[in-house]
């Protein structure tokens, strides 16, 4: 089941998912707290086995020089990370798409994430587009910007 969390609450499986089992206070981001950002969970009974972070954040790519978008169409996902234990089940997937869902229902215009290339085709399965050439982030590894529109995706 998924539900809205405390910041505080994605910092364990960002932890031990994605920063190699590092200090839990190293885990937090800057726009953990911004206004308009929340956190989801999802919950294999009482479980807490996949998080995610939203944020209000524009794509560099989606702002022109003749025009910008009003601030919060678009949001970004950070974060997200799953238990290894529980990973293949489908609780990402649920979790991003209750995500779009909430987005939708917030009259933000998409969603966009940092992905990993590794989790490029978990992305691609969600309706997420590449919008960017491959890149590195030292010392994680290589990403692709990935975006999906809100306003096209039928649930």
């Amino acid at each position: 089941m998924v539900k809205f969390i405390e910041a505080r609450e994605t910092l364990p499986l960002r932890s031990i998912v994605l920063r190699d089992n590092i200090a839990e206070a190293l885990c937090v981001f800057p726009t953990d707290e911004v206004p308009g950002a929340f956190h989801l969970g999802f919950f294999e009974q009482e479980r807490l086995v996949c998080v995610a972070s939203f944020f209000p954040d524009n794509h560099p790519g989606e702002v022109t020089s003749t025009s910008r978008l009003e601030e919060g169409e678009g949001y970004r996902l950070r974060g997200m990370a799953t238990d290894p234990q529980f990973a293949g089940k489908g609780f990402g997937a649920a979790l991003v798409n209750f995500a779009k869902e909430h987005l939708k229902n917030l009259q933000a215009s998409y969603l966009w994430c940092n992905a990993r290339s590794s989790a490029e085709g978990f992305y691609s399965k969600l309706g997420f587009d590449i919008v960017s050439e491959e890149f590195e982030i030292v010392p994680i590894g290589p990403h692709y910007e990935m975006l999906v529109r809100l306003d096209k995706i039928n649930q």
